[in-house]
């Protein structure tokens, strides 16, 4: 830019949208439209990060507090050393966030990007992650409150597959609790949006145990992929935090599923939600029920727990 300076980017652009004069005398560019800021990008300076409460797969996991508003919120940030492809990667899970508004998913707030590190904040989810949660309370937590964690992790799903999004990586340890224990899905740094998604870049840092075999074999991903996860979900939310296939490799129990092996119901699972679980692990996806279905029938399960326990 030729002309004088300015304190900030703002200022700039007001006075060169007022001015109409041309950025450089030799391009003779005039800046005739501008595009605001959008809602949801940050200033690395809006941020102040707090405590450390956990790590990514890109780099640390901070509670934090918004300047403007001195709003609590959670924010990850991206490890200065990460090659530019891993950062791209690490702000797929912010852009695909950015469109979603629904109460079991969890919020985007904005993404930092003006300097490093580069920061996606979120909104806190005070109860931690969701396998931690079970774990803990184990002992208090009744069959009717594992029925609505499993049913808000379904409605958080439906609303993922109405807008063609695989999460392709629905685990107890992905999901966070809030406030009166609503489940919230998390972790979207594997997410793709599409209706199918071919892996090509091998098996790396594929959570197995919890993936369905044709994703497993042939590396293709669809949203019945997650319904299948969503059986190992519940499976997770009913054992209060079990470890799935315990006792198995990895390749021991893919070699058993492959065979036609399904594990056990957990203990006071209702027979109505094992049956549930047991479709969501179909070995053929066309034959698994979708998150629509999934969620009608965990939706009635719900009401008849609430109508028997009045």
């Amino acid at each position: 830019f030729e002309g004088p300076a300015f304190p900030s980017i703002r200022e700039l652009i007001l006075y060169q949208f007022n001015s109409g004069l041309a950025v450089t005398g030799r391009s003779g560019a005039i800046l005739h439209k501008p595009i605001p800021r959008e809602r949801w990008e940050l200033n690395n300076d809006d941020v102040i990060l707090l405590d450390k409460i956990g790590r990514g797969n890109f780099g640390d996991v901070y509670k934090a507090q918004l300047k403007s508003t001195g709003q609590d919120v959670a924010v990850k940030t991206c490890r200065v050393t990460l090659p530019e492809e891993h950062k791209k990667k690490f702000l797929q899970e912010g852009r695909i966030l950015k469109q979603y508004d629904h109460p079991n998913i969890v919020k985007l707030i904005g993404i930092c990007v003006q300097k490093q590190p580069i920061m996606i904040v979120m909104e806190l989810v005070p109860g931690g992650s969701l396998l931690t949660f079970l774990r803990k309370n184990a002992a208090i937590l009744t069959e009717g409150q594992l029925m609505n964690m499993c049913q808000d992790a379904a409605a958080g799903m439906r609303y993922l597959e109405s807008k063609n999004c695989i999460h392709r990586d629905l685990a107890a340890r992905n999901c966070l609790v809030g406030y009166a224990n609503i489940v919230k899905i998390s972790d979207y740094g594997m997410s793709r949006e599409e209706e199918e998604y071919i892996v090509s870049d091998g098996m790396k840092q594929i959570p197995i145990k919890w993936t369905a075999p044709e994703a497993l074999n042939f590396g293709k991903y669809t949203s019945l992929c997650d319904v299948w996860s969503y059986g190992i979900l519940c499976w997770e939310i009913f054992s209060r935090g079990g470890t799935p296939y315990s006792g198995l490799s990895n390749s021991k129990a893919r070699e058993k599923i492959d065979t036609g092996y399904r594990m056990p119901a957990p203990e006071n699972t209702p027979d109505e939600m094992y049956r549930l679980v047991l479709r969501c692990w179909e070995y053929q996806p066309e034959n698994r029920p979708n998150f629509e279905q999934i969620f009608t029938v965990v939706d009635t399960l719900c009401q008849a727990y609430k109508v028997s326990f009045l």
